[in-house]
């Protein structure tokens, strides 16, 4: 892990004050000063201090739900001026970081963490992710085909970000969906991933000429936004911290057993 990454993962020092004490000369790897942000650390093995005081890692991790509102960036600043989710997030949660992204229009349930094990695994599962979607136009045949099937576009440029370098893109069929209201004018429906790529509801609707009006995310697998008022935070419930649980030791399993 980079040297910035993991004092800000296991302190409460954000990723651009750790920048700044590791090139000010402040962080020391096993007894030697280090000043480039980009070091590696071995988790367990090496030994670092920032001012004088050891960084230790973190065993336990904290896992909160925020109810992202429309208007805001998953990121930490924006060169534009932007509001971004730290801006609303209250002091304590500043050195969380977010497990996968919701783009600026786009609300609902954001996970963060202090955990950055916690955030990889969870990116990168297959875990149901839940989305009520309301598109304009009806909902046709060919759309519902590829919800089921899949789709694989050579380009996937329309829906996307203008400054997005990603051009194409492969769509895994849909664990499920669920159609509320279907006519000329607009349509709502449910929707059930297992992927979370790069506007990828938005990216697969404008494939079809059908332009996603509002876009909530209401679940990431057992974890549920509920009645969790807009811009609110909370921690998960009992019930969902076991669920994660069993689902880190199966990854840290599967990691030992691709070690083998």
């Amino acid at each position: 892990m980079r040297l910035n990454k993991y004092i800000a993962h296991h302190s409460s020092y954000s990723r651009r004050e750790a920048d700044k004490a590791i090139t000010d000369g402040y962080v020391r790897i096993n007894g030697e000063i280090v000043d480039n942000p980009a070091t590696q650390v071995n988790e367990g093995e090496d030994i670092v201090y920032v001012s004088g005081k050891q960084i230790t890692v973190r065993d336990k991790y904290t896992v909160i739900v925020y109810n992202k509102p429309k208007g805001e960036l998953v990121t930490k600043s924006d060169p534009r001026g932007r509001k971004t989710i730290y801006d609303s997030l209250e002091k304590q949660y500043k050195h969380y970081v977010p497990i996968g992204r919701l783009d600026f229009a786009t609300e609902g349930l954001l996970l963060l963490t202090d955990a950055s094990k916690v955030a990889t695994a969870l990116m990168n599962s297959h875990l149901e992710r839940v989305y009520k979607v309301k598109i304009k136009g009806p909902i046709t045949k060919e759309m519902e085909d590829a919800m089921m099937n899949g789709l694989e576009l050579s380009d996937a440029t329309a829906g996307g970000h203008s400054h997005s370098k990603i051009t194409s893109m492969t769509f895994s069929p849909f664990i499920g969906y669920k159609i509320h209201k279907s006519e000329q004018n607009y349509s709502i429906l449910k929707i059930a991933i297992a992927e979370g790529q790069n506007r990828e509801i938005r990216r697969f609707f404008a494939h079809f000429g059908a332009e996603v009006a509002d876009l909530k995310r209401v679940s990431f697998a057992e974890i549920e936004l509920n009645n969790l008022p807009t811009g609110k935070v909370r921690f998960l419930s009992r019930s969902e911290y076991s669920a994660l649980f069993t689902f880190m030791k199966e990854v840290k399993k599967k990691d030992r057993e691709k070690a083998k």
